[in-house]
């Protein structure tokens, strides 16, 4: 049996027991979800690489403390936020307040056609409305609609109660429409 079919806490235990190599395996697993959604928090490619690096050595450091109380995914998510939030306050950023001006959104421009909004360009005009988001809201739909995760699993990961996400998911949506309504995007698809 190799590495990449063993479950994480089989990996966690072998690397508790002083195999190293074995927590690459790890890093395979969740390096691109966390990075898309560092991505998202930071508005950053480079901050997000940097912070990603951050968070694995973290999570290799802390790995001794890791009870199996909640799933290896929920505690490093819960690293990964963390993390992210402290880059965003040490270096002053109020990207909570802060939404990019129109202007410097030349391709959400309103001469798109239905007919460009086809399953990749679609996803990827989402994906750039999604990074205008706050933060949070950014990070909670992320992990909602990417990773897939249940409003428990984010409560857990962000230490809140799972009425809160709702409510976080709830504005996200409202706020993706409201930025959608004003750029006039997707009003054929809509």
């Amino acid at each position: 049996m190799t590495m990449k079919n063993l479950t994480d806490v089989e990996i966690i235990e072998s690397v508790k027991k002083g195999n190293q190599a074995d927590y690459a395996v790890l890093i395979d697993r969740y390096k691109n979800k966390a990075f898309t959604m560092l991505k998202r928090m930071l508005k950053n490619e480079f901050d997000a690489e940097e912070v990603l690096m951050d968070c694995f050595l973290k999570a290799y450091n802390s790995i001794n403390t890791f009870k199996f109380e909640s799933k290896f995914s929920t505690w490093f998510y819960r690293i990964v936020y963390n993390t992210a939030l402290t880059r965003l306050s040490s270096t002053k950023r109020k990207i909570e307040s802060k939404m990019s001006s129109i202007d410097d959104l030349h391709y959400l421009q309103s001469s798109y056609s239905a007919d460009e909004f086809i399953d990749r360009e679609n996803s990827l005009l989402i994906k750039k409305i999604v990074n205008e988001l706050p933060s949070k809201n950014a990070a909670v739909v992320s992990m909602f609609y990417l990773e897939e995760m249940s409003c428990e699993e984010i409560s857990e990961v962000l230490e809140i109660s799972t009425a809160n996400v709702k409510v976080i998911l709830h504005r996200s949506r409202n706020l993706l429409r409201d930025i959608i309504e004003k750029r006039n995007l997707l009003k054929e698809v809509l």
